[in-house]
């Protein structure tokens, strides 16, 4: 059996209004394994739950930090968690 993990990010800079969203959608998906959501917030970040396989979890957390998000990422901040299970796939919230 995989190492399930859950990690909460927030994402800082320009990523309200380019995509971001979706795009982390979309790479979640592309990873496999993944479910959770990723939702803007009134203070300008994205903030990104995710739960699966540790590995994909660190592939899209690599990803949030890689450059090839849309928009401009100045920094994130995540935090790891026992998962809770209960996601219907990877939304868009």
């Amino acid at each position: 059996m995989h190492d399930v993990a859950r990690f909460t990010a927030w994402v800082r800079g320009r990523v309200q209004g380019v995509g971001f969203r979706w795009f982390t959608r979309a790479n979640a998906l592309e990873i496999g394994g993944l479910t959770g959501f990723a939702l803007n917030l009134d203070d300008g970040r994205v903030q990104i739950v995710a739960e699966g396989p540790r590995e994909n979890c660190h592939r899209l957390l690599e990803w949030l930090r890689s450059g090839d998000t849309p928009g401009q990422v100045s920094g994130v901040t995540e935090i790891w968690a026992t998962p809770r299970g209960g996601y219907d796939g990877f939304a868009i919230r």
